[in-house]
């Protein structure tokens, strides 16, 4: 079975191989989010963690500058590096978020998640049918295709999905939709890992017979230039 982080890294085209730097992220980023470090505790010292990961300090510390950027820790002097409440994180950050998705999210969060999706996506959709061009029409129909062809394979299933999305935020020509991409890859991961069964494989029909005519009706919609009517198809496609 697929989990569910090597799906969104795939999606996201983040290597599997790893340096040390992006080890230590990873490692302490998903202990983090998964509750294995809570909320106020404080990180073992830079000589406990350089031991456990095989790390030097300049690797470590510059690993936790990265975690801090994502609003995970804060360094403080005298008092040193403590886990931050989910509330500081940055869950537009692609890696928080297959964090998130590994850990198992909370009905509340899933939700929450959902409802700004389903505004952005559907913005983007009203906007991409005005400002649409060829080569965005072009794409769009080709991960149409490739949605269709690859119904019995989850991994490009997700990512032929996940690029209709992008593209929709790409022709929508406002930068703040198009780096809401983690938030849209975090919503295709999850839809796609609830219709796999608990060997990881797709239903006996394919993935893609289902929402099939949204789709069809989203990338036209686009295509003809009907803002309302492609606005009209995401929110069927998004809205739960």
């Amino acid at each position: 079975m697929s989990e569910p982080g090597s799906l969104i890294r795939t999606l996201s085209g983040r290597p599997a191989a790893r340096n040390y730097h992006s080890y230590v992220i990873n490692e302490v980023g998903r202990a983090i989010v998964a509750g294995e470090m809570p909320v106020g505790s404080g990180l073992p010292g830079d000589a406990e963690m350089m031991i456990r990961f095989g790390v030097s300090r300049t690797v470590l510390r510059e690993a936790l500058k990265t975690l801090e950027a994502k609003g995970l820790v804060e360094a403080r002097a005298k008092v040193g590096t403590r886990v931050l409440p989910q509330s500081r994180w940055n869950l537009f950050d692609r890696q928080v978020l297959s964090w998130k998705l590994e850990s198992g999210p909370s009905p509340e969060f899933l939700e929450k998640a959902r409802a700004v999706r389903t505004g952005l996506e559907i913005l983007a959709a009203r906007e991409a049918a005005r400002h649409r061009d060829a080569e965005h029409v072009r794409l769009l129909n080709y991960w149409l295709h490739q949605r269709a062809a690859m119904t019995g394979q989850p991994e490009p299933f997700a990512l032929a999905v996940f690029e209709i999305h992008r593209v929709v935020a790409e022709a929508s020509g406002n930068p703040f939709l198009r780096a809401a991409s983690g938030v849209v890859e975090f919503g295709v991961v999850h839809d796609v890992l609830g219709r796999l069964d608990a060997e990881g494989r797709p239903p006996a029909a394919g993935l893609a017979p289902a929402l099939a005519a949204e789709y069809e009706a989203l990338v036209r919609a686009i295509e003809r230039g009907e803002p309302e009517a492609a606005a009209a198809a995401m929110l069927r496609l998004v809205g739960g």
